[in-house]
């Protein structure tokens, strides 16, 4: 059987966002499909689909998928006016089919992983909570491997090489042009203190990476110190992936399997609010260039 990629992230976005319209507009999903119903009977679109409340639950559940011209039938429906949310979920249901460049290593590339790479290419901002390891979009090619390596416990040595060329191909969202992705970073102290045996010039050369890529104006990088105060960090690591126009936030929490996602409103914010904490505890962008000059001295080479 062909390999049909599912963009169930996308799907779900602009169904979250549909329903959310829905419910400003006051309608239930039967005053909905009703309405639509009326408006193809006078317009004579005798091709349009017949709308009914099962129908419209699907599309906002993602179970089902629905085209640009459908959506901009919706969002008249519901009153939308506004010429950037429509352009936003318009454009996101053209795309939600769409083929990344991540297909070529559908091989390796789990679904999970494939949903949260169709995110990130579809952002503007990321913000990101990395308690043990760089964050991926930072990472060099020889630390992206070893880290990999020691995560990636069924995978072989291909597999392997192959998910270090996806995790570098995706960094270049940071830049990108017109619109390079806005990231901000907040790395636990403890991170950069790693070190890998017999291979002391990955974290050397990891480091002064860092301090390259935190004088990039779409970039803010800071540090939590190792005696920083109990904060909400202290729960474990995830990313906050934001989106232009009315499309809600996603926040994604990796493991073993791969990411996990929350896409509540009221989930989002808890952890954007968790966010906003932990950078508040953590050392500005200048005190955090000054910590890693100083990692880097450490590890410099005596003679």
């Amino acid at each position: 059987m062909p390999y049909q990629p599912v963009p169930t992230v996308r799907r779900r976005r602009l169904g979250a966002a549909l329903r959310e319209l829905r419910t400003e507009a006051g309608m239930t999903l039967k005053e909905a499909a009703d309405a639509l119903n009326a408006a193809q009977d006078q317009s004579g679109d005798t091709d349009a689909r017949h709308w009914t409340a099962p129908k419209l639950s699907r599309i906002e559940n993602a179970n089902a998928t629905v085209r640009a011209a459908e959506v901009a039938t919706l969002l008249t429906t519901y009153g939308v006016t506004g010429p950037d949310i429509r352009a936003a979920l318009e454009g996101l249901a053209k795309d939600a089919g769409k083929r990344g460049w991540w297909q070529t290593y559908r091989g390796v590339v789990a679904p999970a992983y494939a949903d949260y790479i169709s995110l990130e290419s579809d952002a503007e901002s990321v913000r990101d909570y990395a308690p043990l390891v760089v964050p991926g979009l930072l990472q060099t090619p020889d630390y992206a491997r070893e880290t990999i390596a020691a995560n990636a416990v069924a995978r072989t040595a291909s597999e392997i090489e192959a998910l270090a060329e996806v995790r570098l191909a995706r960094q270049a969202v940071l830049t990108r042009p017109g619109a390079p992705l806005r990231l901000w970073a907040v790395i636990h102290e403890a991170a950069l203190r790693r070190r890998f045996a017999g291979r002391p010039d990955i974290m050397t050369e990891q480091l002064e990476h860092l301090l390259k890529v935190a004088d990039w104006p779409s970039v803010t990088l800071q540090v939590l110190p190792i005696d920083a105060a109990p904060n909400p960090g202290d729960a474990g690591a995830f990313t906050l992936v934001g989106f232009p126009g009315p499309m809600p936030d996603v926040v994604t929490q990796e493991n073993l399997r791969g990411p996990v996602y929350v896409e509540g409103v009221d989930d989002v914010t808890v952890f954007a609010d968790a966010f906003g904490l932990i950078a508040a505890t953590a050392l500005p962008a200048e005190e955090t260039k000054a910590l890693l000059r100083s990692l880097v001295g450490k590890r410099a080479p005596t003679t």
